[in-house]
């Protein structure tokens, strides 16, 4: 049984393009869990990668969910007018070295990574494992962006109280463990699996792993819903959570919509923007992925079955 009290749900689509059929699954499913139950679903404007913005594809987003039934339950708040809010996290993580300045491009990471490791480049959704150079200083480098110290564990004990430990570079590292309401029991070594990860890039730039943990405390947001592809970075987010004395959110994620060549589907590889000619069929597509088999015709009975199956699914009681 899903806690109902106090329910704030929320889908977050970066405005790159119109919605296709993976996003409008997301959204769909965030939708789902949030009137089932009973609580609130916003909308958030994830813009804050400004270069891969494309004008007036916020309001094409926010008319494709209006044309499927999906409404926010309040206006829509936009990432790139948030920036004071990020600085401040940011300006708290480095009163708490627990943030540090660093000057290494690409092209150090993978010498250093080389040098350190027999020179086998250790690589992650195309991300270079970072080795640490900077976290001592910047040794004669420039600043180019700001990363978040993940040898910082925070231990949240029974009593809730919150203990940061800083573990030595030669001991055994922690895990960062939790259970996502669909695939189960997580646990992921951010220190050694990830690195001291990006909180405010070389370009100026704020990093998603910050944005969208300040923007989901500060809208309160308590039940995150969305794709598999970001299940990797919930242990990211629960060390920031953590470290910036915030509430963890509960998480599920949902199984991605794949492309021909078996990838997830995405503007990236050729994804087609959404066919809203009939709503009722996009969100029947949109359902079977979910395991939701509703075959009403009118929009409005079809997401009130949608709902009462997803309820039913999760085991969520009025």
């Amino acid at each position: 049984m899903s806690d109902r009290e106090g329910y704030i749900g929320r889908f977050a689509p970066s405005p790159t393009g119109p919605l296709h059929a993976g996003s409008l699954v997301a959204a769909l499913a965030s939708w789902l869990d949030a009137k089932a139950n009973g609580g609130q679903w916003l909308v958030r404007i994830e813009d804050v990668d400004t270069p891969r913005c494309v004008p007036g594809a916020d309001q094409t987003i926010l008319q494709q969910l209006a044309a499927c039934g999906l409404q926010p339950d309040a206006p829509p708040v936009y990432q790139s007018q948030r920036s004071h809010l990020y600085q401040s996290a940011l300006d708290q993580l480095i009163a708490q070295s627990q943030a540090y300045p660093c000057g290494c491009s690409r092209q150090d990471i993978e010498q250093a990574i080389v040098a350190g490791h027999s020179g086998r480049l250790r690589e992650r959704h195309g991300e270079l494992v970072y080795p640490g150079t900077c976290r001592n200083g910047l040794s004669g480098k420039t600043a180019r962006s700001w990363r978040f110290l993940s040898t910082f564990y925070p231990l949240n004990k029974a009593i809730d109280q919150q203990i940061r430990v800083q573990v030595a570079p030669d001991s055994i590292a922690k895990t960062v463990s939790w259970t996502d309401r669909l695939s189960g029991p997580q646990s992921q070594n951010v220190s050694t699996e990830v690195g001291d990860f990006v909180l405010k890039r070389a370009d100026g730039l704020w990093a998603y792993q910050l944005a969208v943990v300040v923007d989901d405390a500060a809208q309160n947001v308590s039940h995150i819903v969305r794709g598999q592809d970001l299940l990797d970075n919930t242990a990211r987010q629960i060390l920031l959570q953590r470290a910036l004395g915030l509430p963890a959110p509960q998480y599920l994620h949902t199984p991605l919509v794949l492309g021909v060549n078996g990838e997830k589907l995405s503007k990236q590889n050729g994804a087609d923007f959404l066919n809203l000619r009939n709503p009722v069929e996009a969100l029947k597509k949109a359902g079977l992925h979910l395991g939701i088999t509703c075959q009403s015709d009118s929009l409005s009975d079809w997401l009130q079955q949608a709902v009462a199956q997803w309820a039913a699914r999760f085991k969520i009681t009025a």
